[in-house]
């Protein structure tokens, strides 16, 4: 594909009829996604995360305003890309591809409208977009089994070898001397980890200048979810013991 070399300027009008037909295309996701906002206390933080992203964009203004918009054909192609995914995802009711098919258009609509330069500029408040969409079922079915059996394990450890209380662990379920306790999905890590890594990516850009620094924070927010949900059912753990009540 052969990108054209003059430069056109995006008007407001070009713009508001991208965005006006992209969120038309995208609204009966988009709502879905809100509501799931709304009445999932793990995705609480998806509000926060578009306010956020248009915020870092702000800031940028100048250098957007400074840099010279070339269109580029590519993202028109990216735009197509995003609707045919959206459409088979809705076909096989495959929420998290519907719903990345939305930042994968928006990505798309940026680059076709400004080009590369601007894209570049505006590049990591638009990667910060996916983390508005949950995890998908599959991964996060896959995945919360071992993370309980871990902070199972974790908190029979800390039971037995720092509080010299006795447990027994059987798969998920810690026997007490006077209780049980079953390490639930909720105590899993997972259902934190997609927050704390979005948490981690802001702090990083706004506090910290090292990009090793930012890499690292971010990486450690795994297992310091881990670690978070282990404590807690370790504290819990210690506390039933104390007094069963």
């Amino acid at each position: 594909m052969s990108i054209p070399e003059k430069k056109v300027e995006a008007g407001w009008a070009h713009i508001f009829w991208f965005s006006a037909l992209l969120i038309a295309c995208y609204a009966p996701i988009l709502a879905r996604l809100v509501n799931q906002w709304n009445n999932d206390e793990d995705m609480g933080h998806g509000f926060f995360v578009p306010v956020l992203a248009g915020w870092i964009a702000w800031q940028k203004r100048e250098e957007i305003l400074a840099a010279v918009p070339k269109p580029n054909w590519w993202g028109l192609a990216l735009v197509v890309y995003g609707a045919l995914q959206c459409y088979l995802a809705t076909l096989g009711a495959e929420l998290f591809l519907a719903r990345t098919a939305f930042v994968i258009s928006l990505i798309g609509t940026v680059l076709f409208l400004f080009g590369t330069e601007i894209t570049r500029i505006v590049r990591f408040p638009l990667f910060l977009l996916f983390f508005m969409v949950p995890i998908p079922a599959i991964i996060y079915s896959q995945i919360t089994f071992p993370l309980q059996l871990l902070a199972s394990r974790l908190a029979t450890s800390a039971m037995n070898n720092l509080f010299d209380i006795p447990v027994l662990r059987d798969g998920n379920v810690l026997e007490l001397a006077n209780q049980k306790l079953s390490v639930v999905e909720a105590c899993s890590g997972i259902r934190s980890l997609l927050s704390l890594s979005f948490l981690s990516l802001i702090y990083g850009y706004f506090f910290e200048k090292k990009m090793w620094l930012r890499v690292v924070l971010f990486f450690s927010t795994v297992p310091i979810a881990i670690l978070a949900n282990a404590t807690r059912v370790t504290i819990t753990g210690v506390l039933a013991n104390i007094n069963p009540a």
